[in-house]
């Protein structure tokens, strides 16, 4: 007996996903779990007392501001890209690169105001976590930078406008995520410390 297959309207299509994004959101999941563990391990540690407690660096707001202003910025870039007004997207990729450098060069002074108030990476568990928070974050931060003069580097070559959106929207992905983590780890940090 043979059996008939046939064509149904309407069919689902399967979900599908370009394959770099893919790998970017695999990425920021094992970033979001790395970071998770280092929060929970903090509450954990800092129950069991030899906590050293001490104000955060004031750096830290203007630092937040920083970060707040190049997600704005990055957004005007990506509807920039979209309306092919490739001249603004160019500066507000500019702008983005130089707002995460400001960050970086902040997140360096606030180590500087750490050891000002005799808070070190050796030593107290509590300024031990907060070196490597804002330190791995620096690090992804960098990268971030990194990727956003990839993306000029594209723009400038024209490979960047509203029919070739897809790295655009990878580089706007991952900044705004780490405006968000940078964002959560202070508030963290305010709520803790």
């Amino acid at each position: 007996m043979e059996e008939k297959l046939s064509y149904q309207e309407g069919a689902e299509q399967p979900l599908s996903m370009h394959p770099k994004k893919f790998a970017l959101w695999l990425f920021i999941v094992s970033v979001v779990m790395v970071f998770a563990s280092l929060t929970s391990a903090y509450i954990v540690r800092q129950g069991e007392g030899n906590w050293l407690e001490f104000n955060l660096p004031d750096i830290f707001w203007y630092t937040s501001l920083v970060i707040i202003a190049s997600s704005v910025t990055m957004h005007w870039a990506y509807l920039s890209a979209k309306r092919d007004a490739l001249d603004t997207l160019r500066l507000a990729l500019v702008i983005t690169s130089f707002l995460g450098i400001v960050f970086l060069i902040g997140q360096w002074y606030s180590w500087v105001a750490l050891v000002d108030r005799d808070v070190y990476f050796v030593g107290n568990p509590s300024g031990s976590f907060l070196y490597v928070f804002t330190g791995l974050h620096a690090l992804h931060l960098i990268s971030g930078v990194i990727f956003l003069i990839i993306v000029l580097i594209s723009s400038l070559r024209f490979k960047i406008h509203s029919q070739n959106m897809a790295q655009m929207e990878m580089c706007v992905t991952y900044w705004h995520f780490l405006g968000a983590l940078w964002l959560y780890l202070f508030m963290f940090l305010l709520l803790n410390h």
